[in-house]
């Protein structure tokens, strides 16, 4: 028997980006599955958008109180029918066999979660593309985003991640963490003995940011969510965690030695690196702008997360400080649905 699906979406305020998610799938092949919709206390009104979707789609409806998107999750998880969750954010689009390959997918590589890439839609704006392009490009995650060769062990992101039910209770589901909350959730379940695996066919078109300042900010927490990981799982820390970090002092170490010894070395580097992601992004998206524009994104990248990780890093291992008082926006008391 082909397994059941209940994809879970938790939402805030994104009455347009659900359109869009809704309407994908609505055009699905396998039409058997059901959407657990939590609203986490959003300032307009989704009932409308949700009801011109409810002939068409087997969707549950539910309304609580802000508490972040974890807790959200682990909400409507627990309102959920089927034997396999489906974590998707509101802002993608999945393609017509989204569900269609996920069932065979899951009858045929055995895990217990999964998860799959993100990639730009055609219909994205330039920065939308280029963005995307900078967090699934080997120049900057090394593609563990983008693609299954590029990780050994793959940690699912709650954008695009699948786990069954029964898995999901048992490790408690997503943790009080509000930022990093899901390689927390990936590594929680290898834990615990629980298998992960990468869906090559199943990748969601992702719309994230919408601009260079917000694109900056989000890092950012990422890069400051990383060092607390670390401590709450020691087993998986990497030294490629540290990389963004290391590119933001050489480079800072660059001008240092450009200015005080007349010389450009280290900065030769920088603008090789630069080449490098520029041609890779033209040869990908064949579009100049989107490609200078991908530089851009990268270095934010890079230097947003890169300045995160350092200051987290300092706080918890120099002034050993609890990544509770350090950072208290990441955190919040649990939800009990």
């Amino acid at each position: 028997m082909k397994p059941t699906i209940s994809i879970v979406v938790a939402i805030y305020n994104r009455k347009d980006e659900l359109f869009e998610l809704l309407t994908s799938l609505t055009q699905q092949t396998d039409k058997e599955f059901e959407i657990i919709i939590v609203d986490d206390g959003s300032l307009i009104d989704l009932k409308p958008t949700i009801k011109n979707f409810e002939q068409g789609l087997d969707i549950k409806y539910f309304r609580k109180d802000n508490s972040g998107p974890g807790l959200t999750r682990n909400y409507g998880a627990a309102r959920a029918a089927n034997e396999w969750l489906v974590f998707v954010d509101s802002d993608v689009i999945v393609e017509k066999d989204y569900i269609e390959h996920i069932k065979n997918d899951i009858l045929t590589i055995p895990c217990d979660a999964f998860g799959g890439a993100d990639k730009a839609h055609k219909g994205f704006n330039l920065m939308q593309k280029a963005i995307s392009y900078s967090m699934t490009s080997v120049f900057t995650t090394g593609g563990i985003r983008g693609s299954k060769k590029a990780v050994s062990k793959f940690q699912p992101r709650s954008f695009n991640m699948g786990v069954k039910k029964e898995v999901f209770k048992k490790v408690g589901g997503f943790s009080e963490m509000r930022i990093g909350e899901d390689p927390d959730l990936s590594m929680t379940l290898w834990e615990n003995g629980f298998t992960t695996a990468f869906f090559d066919d199943i990748a969601v078109y992702h719309k994230r940011r919408v601009d260079f300042g917000k694109f900056s900010k989000q890092v950012y927490q990422f890069g400051c969510a990383r060092p607390i990981l670390n401590q709450r799982h020691p087993n998986y820390v990497k030294i490629s965690f540290a990389f963004p970090t290391l590119f933001m002092l050489g480079y800072v170490m660059g001008f240092l030695e450009y200015f005080i010894m007349g010389r450009g070395i280290i900065l030769a580097f920088y603008g090789l690196y630069t080449f490098l992601v520029l041609f890779h992004a033209l040869l990908l998206t064949k579009n100049i702008s989107i490609a200078g524009m991908a530089v851009i994104s990268t270095y934010i990248q890079m230097f947003s997360y890169g300045y995160g990780f350092l200051k987290s890093w300092i706080l918890l291992n120099v002034f050993r400080m609890k990544p509770e008082d350090a950072f208290p926006h990441h955190y919040y008391k649990k939800y009990r649905g």
